[in-house]
């Protein structure tokens, strides 16, 4: 979807880029999550997108499944566009930090109790930690001969 690929990149943050990285599209697919938005007329007037570019848009996201067309009007997410709620919430959660000048717009809340949700990194045995306390290992889906050409500080080995 970018108008350019990232082949050279051996990255899961890369292909989700692919998918998800051109402009308006995480807005979008925050509308459909957080707000139930689903006809086009609906994202155009609350986004203020041009109404080719929401097209290209939708339809993309159709096409990786990431959206389903319901009826004639609708685009609902599938659960693929939904898996993108974390991504969202950890995106506010940077950007209430480090790109906002005043307080949270948006608070996100657990709907069983309304406590606060956050995005956090979490141990499979610890719970929640720290960033500085996860360290990445080099998966079974990394070729050795893409790690041969890389250059850089901490070069993961399993």
């Amino acid at each position: 979807m970018l108008g350019k690929t990232y082949d050279t990149q051996v990255c899961s943050i890369a292909r989700s880029l692919e998918l998800v990285g051109e402009r308006w599209s995480l807005l979008i697919i925050r509308d459909a999550l957080f707000a139930g938005v689903t006809r086009f007329g609906d994202f155009q007037h609350n986004l203020g997108i041009a109404t080719n570019v929401l097209s290209s848009r939708l339809d993309a996201f159709v096409a990786v499944g990431i959206m389903a067309r319901e009826g004639a009007v609708d685009y609902v997410l599938t659960e693929k566009g939904h898996a993108l709620a974390i991504a969202l919430i950890a995106l506010t959660e940077w950007g209430d930090d480090w790109a906002s000048p005043i307080d949270p717009p948006i608070l996100y809340r657990h709907s069983a109790c309304d406590s606060s949700v956050h995005a956090a990194t979490v141990c499979d045995r610890c719970g929640t930690v720290a960033i500085d306390e996860v360290a990445i290992r080099i998966g079974p889906g990394m070729p050795e001969e893409y790690l041969a050409g890389r250059r850089g500080g901490n070069r993961a080995r399993s």
